[in-house]
């Protein structure tokens, strides 16, 4: 089983940025897309952006567009997640997630906007 391992969470204040990057054990070429998620505590698990590894074709949820920005380099088998103004709100566990045509799922990051 492929194996995702993410980092680059942590603690920033609103208006900071941070790069969340997903680093799969094998090549990304074996699925057709990636995906980040998120949860908040007391929420349900929401996806974040999705991007599809031959493509490159993206998508951005109406609550982060304009301001994150999902990206991979097949090279390195990693997917990256750039998060720009953030928000209390942005506050959750970030999850990488590979789809098609078998998944799988990171550990998680944890990312705190907090003044």
């Amino acid at each position: 089983q492929v194996q995702l391992v993410e980092s680059g969470g942590g603690l920033v204040q609103p208006g900071g940025s941070l790069r969340l990057s997903c680093e799969a054990s094998e090549s990304i070429f074996r699925f057709h897309f990636m995906s980040w998620y998120r949860q908040a505590p007391g929420k349900e698990r929401e996806l974040v952006a999705t991007v599809t590894v031959l493509g490159g074709d993206t998508y951005h949820s109406e609550s982060v567009k304009g301001r994150f920005a999902i990206s991979t380099y097949n090279a390195k088998n990693t997917v990256y997640l750039q998060m720009n103004s953030l928000k209390p709100e942005d506050t959750a566990v970030y999850y990488c997630y590979a789809g098609g045509p078998f998944t799988s799922w990171g550990q998680g990051t944890q990312v705190t906007v907090s003044s």
